[in-house]
């Protein structure tokens, strides 16, 4: 069977042919807004950032951020069976969609029982991890540095802030007791700026 793991804008937006849908989380890595986009929500002349897991272990080293280590190294979000008359074509759909800077990794997929015990939803599901050594990859970058960033980005998909919001608010929706720190004070910091008129409206520039 041919699962998919969304933990970005596949969690509002399902990949095609999905007949069945899962929720759940992937141990030891960390959803981050590390990637560039420029064919998505953002241009090459001004690329904007979309949200990438990366290994919990890598990002600790690269970030600098102390508080970093005292998150928890998961990531929820949504696991779709695709249908198996049509797994070739979703396979090819989705290396097109991923193919700035992501790679393919198969991972196993948990979830909570009503009782706290942890059990293995999906053994295998496929996961696009955006590496150390791809071209898109930016690394780690100041809260309030990538808040103006995705803030005054733009692309063929959309305003780069509304790719945000709506993460942050299907998160909040699907997991009310989940902590993500990151992307709840990333959001936060955007709206701040916002409501202070700090940012211009999205500009293709550099």
């Amino acid at each position: 069977m041919y699962w998919v793991f969304g933990y970005g804008s596949l969690i509002w937006k399902p990949p095609p042919h999905a007949v069945e849908r899962k929720e759940g989380y992937v141990k030891g890595v960390l959803r981050r807004f590390a990637q560039s986009s420029i064919d998505h929500r953002g241009v090459p002349e001004r690329p904007g950032r979309v949200v990438t897991v990366i290994e919990a272990e890598d990002w600790h080293k690269i970030s600098g951020d102390a508080q970093d280590h005292s998150d928890e190294d998961y990531v929820w979000g949504v696991v779709y069976r695709i249908d198996p008359k049509k797994e070739d074509e979703v396979r090819t759909y989705l290396e097109i969609r991923e193919q700035n800077g992501y790679t393919q990794h198969e991972v196993p997929v948990y979830s909570v029982s009503p009782n706290g015990e942890e059990n293995v939803a999906v053994p295998s599901a496929t996961i696009w991890i955006g590496r150390l050594d791809n071209p898109a990859f930016v690394g780690h970058e100041p809260l309030e540095q990538l808040a103006k960033r995705i803030l005054s980005c733009e692309g063929p998909s959309g305003p780069n802030r509304d790719y945000l919001y709506r993460l942050a608010e299907s998160v909040r929706e699907l997991y009310p007791s989940v902590k993500d720190d990151y992307l709840f004070k990333l959001e936060a910091k955007c709206k701040e700026l916002e409501a202070a008129e700090l940012v211009f409206p999205p500009r293709h520039a550099a």
